[in-house]
């Protein structure tokens, strides 16, 4: 079995902070991040939020107030949280946090920039539309 690289940070301390809604992790390479829980849920992991293949994403719109109800470690690589609106799919590698962290600045514009194109904002309720062109992967809401 190859084994993950040495170079992945891993965390060192993982603080829910409720109030802020922020997700403030501390990796062993001295990096620290306080990530939005809305940034997290708009880029989580999950097929439901990324498709099955580029250009499948699907944009996720008024999470700017979700929460995050419980974070669950998955063996001793990733976290998957429960966020107020139900999602709970998504599982989030210490490589993937420290990429939201250390990208926060270039995600959040690639998000607004995505809101904006599709007329949205971040407070509109995510609507399930219509499947783009070039066909359905089968999903359906929840």
């Amino acid at each position: 079995m190859a084994r993950a690289p040495v170079s992945t940070p891993q965390p060192t301390d993982l603080t829910l902070h409720q109030a802020s809604r922020l997700l403030e992790v501390a990796f062993d390479d001295g990096s620290s991040f306080r990530i939005p829980f809305e940034l997290l849920r708009v880029y989580s992991p999950s097929a439901e939020v990324q498709g099955h293949g580029p250009g499948q994403e699907v944009l996720q719109t008024g999470k700017r107030d979700v929460g995050i109800t419980g974070i669950e470690a998955v063996g001793h690589y990733a976290v998957q949280p429960t966020f107020t609106d139900g999602h709970s799919t998504g599982i989030f590698s210490w490589a993937y946090l420290h990429h939201l962290g250390s990208q926060q600045q270039e995600l959040w514009q690639r998000y607004l920039q995505r809101l904006a194109e599709a007329g949205a904002d971040r407070d509109t309720p995510t609507v399930v539309a219509a499947a783009p062109a070039g066909g359905s992967c089968g999903h359906h809401g929840h």
